[in-house]
């Protein structure tokens, strides 16, 4: 096993897991669609099934923050801004008290129904903004990325605390600025709501890697709703990614999302399931997803799920029948990368973590709490990639959700970092061969540009197509990005920088990291200086 391991791991360098388009040429994508929304159940604390009619009521069991003031409720759940009571069952016991921090994040209530032939969306969302900045904003700004992937969105009957506003548009649609009729002061908020349409792209080549797609049975919703942008030392930071790079940057925000679709369709979301029911062919499924930095949903008619308990989390993976062998394998390798990060980073956070099947062209895309891998590394085309594909997706839970950060600006400090958490993965689980196969791996990415020198800290573009590296991002952002946490150990000493990595992703959760904040953090665990180790592999020259 160990000589098949470090083949696979070898090949693996040629095209490594995680957030990278295979080789392969041919893009799969998945689909959703849309009927009118239909009545909702009842919804409580717990799963219970109703036909009733009426707007869910989520019950209030946990401390919650003041109540908010001058500002319309919900129309959607019968839940106060402020009660994050519906969020406890999604985190592990030593999660929960993240519920009383960040009383600023932004609370998303969604509704959304998907027609018959899972190609259209309609959807109701209102959302709870409040300005964390320390100066004045005078608009709100949302991303519209399904006007960037294939597909579209349309949004209308836009309101501000119950005000109609017209939107200003831009960057080909996909950004929607929203003015304020008076600017929204520091700890001040706003209630937004709006009506939007999209259309799931059915052409693999047009769909972002079919992550946005409807294809092959599947239904793959990413990033299919308005999305606040970040706002940060940029202003609004609102860019269209290179193909290289990953689209959503997002602070963490609370999703409460009612679900309608067809009641032969096997939905997978972000979150935990609150309550279903089901009437007249259709299923109505309420889920709850928070703190999280988006919200991921797929559907299929043929999913089949196999599970594994490890601590107080489910793991769940779900493929069709035809590939419950490979589902199995899936299971195991994220079961054991699971115990691998705890160990190493510390505590995963929801009490349910989801792998699922799609038609993506890409090895594997990141989710909070879900992972969609490409069917391909199922049905043993591309066996070769699943290990490290689905231990890296499996470590952007750590690195890219729970610790955040400008994905397109700075994407080393979770690509990069979560590559290098899967050597650890593997050393983990093969002894010494299993690191040193990795690694090789890693090694010759950089060798695919000679071991240049390049910076691993900047921006995606400067590593694409007109950018000062081009063709450069694979192998330095995920070959020679994480060799520089080897040598950031090295430099600290073992101990202290497994002190660090513990107290990084403490002290950056559900917040946005930088480069200057992961070095300051870990000059003050070593007392050193470690200018020049950052100016000889993260700064650009």
């Amino acid at each position: 096993m160990k000589t098949t391991f470090l083949l696979a791991a070898l090949i693996i360098s040629m095209v490594l897991a995680g957030c990278q388009p295979s080789a392969s040429t041919g893009v799969l994508t998945t689909a959703t669609s849309v009927v009118p929304p239909t009545a909702a159940p009842a919804a409580t604390a717990t799963p219970a099934a109703t036909d009733s009619p009426g707007k869910p009521v989520v019950t209030s069991t946990a401390v919650t923050a003041a109540p908010s003031t001058g500002l319309p409720g919900s129309s959607l759940f019968e839940v106060a801004w402020d009660d994050r009571s519906p969020f406890a069952a999604g985190l592990v016991t030593g999660q929960q008290a993240v519920l009383e921090q960040q009383p600023g994040a932004s609370v998303y209530h969604l509704d959304v129904a998907l027609s018959d032939d899972m190609t259209t969306v309609h959807g109701r969302e209102e959302v709870r903004f409040t300005n964390t900045e320390d100066v004045p904003l005078d608009s709100v700004v949302f991303r519209l990325f399904p006007n960037l992937t294939g597909g579209s969105i349309a949004v209308s009957g836009l309101t501000v605390n119950g005000q109609p506003v017209e939107p200003i548009y831009s960057l080909e649609d996909s950004v929607m600025t929203v003015p304020l009729s008076e600017p929204l002061q520091p700890g001040q908020q706003a209630v937004l709501a709006m009506d939007f349409d999209v259309v799931v792209p059915t052409d693999p080549e047009t769909s972002n890697y079919g992550t946005f797609a409807s294809f092959d049975d599947v239904l793959a919703l990413a990033h299919f709703y308005p999305m606040i942008a970040v706002y940060d030392d940029e202003g609004w930071n609102v860019e269209i990614a290179p193909p290289e790079g990953d689209v959503v940057y997002a602070d963490s925000g609370y999703y409460l999302t009612r679900i309608t679709l067809p009641d032969e369709q096997v939905l997978v979301a972000s979150g935990v399931t609150l309550d279903e029911s089901r009437k007249d062919g259709q299923q109505v499924v309420t889920v709850a997803a928070g703190p999280a930095r988006d919200f991921y949903l797929a559907a299929s008619d043929a999913y089949q799920v196999v599970s594994q308990q490890v601590g107080e989390t489910t793991i769940n993976s779900y493929a069709p029948r035809s590939l419950q062998r490979g589902s199995g394998e899936v299971l195991d390798i994220a079961a054991a990368a699971m115990r691998s990060y705890e160990d190493h980073v510390g505590p995963y956070p929801y009490t349910e973590m989801d792998l699922v099947s799609t038609a993506t062209s890409a090895l594997g895309v990141e989710y909070p709490g879900i992972m969609a891998l490409t069917s391909r590394i199922y049905d043993g085309q591309y066996q070769q990639y699943l290990e490290a594909t689905v231990a890296h997706e499996v470590g952007h839970q750590w690195f890219y959700n729970v610790v955040g950060d400008d994905q397109l600006d700075d994407p080393w400090l979770d690509e990069a970092l979560t590559q290098y958490i899967t050597l650890l993965y593997f050393q983990d689980r093969y002894g010494e061969e299993g690191y040193d196969g990795f690694h090789q791996s890693l090694e010759s990415r950089w060798d695919r540009v000679n071991d240049e020198a390049i910076p691993v800290g900047l921006p995606v573009a400067a590593y694409s197509e007109g950018g000062e590296y081009p063709g450069t991002y694979g192998a330095i952002v995920y070959g020679r990005g994480p060799l520089f946490f080897e040598a950031l150990a090295q430099q600290m000493g073992q101990d202290e920088f497994d002190a660090f990595l513990r107290d990084y992703y403490q002290t950056f959760s559900w917040n946005i990291a930088t480069t200057e904040g992961l070095r300051a953090l870990a000059e003050k665990h070593c007392g050193c200086d470690l200018e020049q180790l950052f100016a000889d592999w993260v700064y650009p020259k």
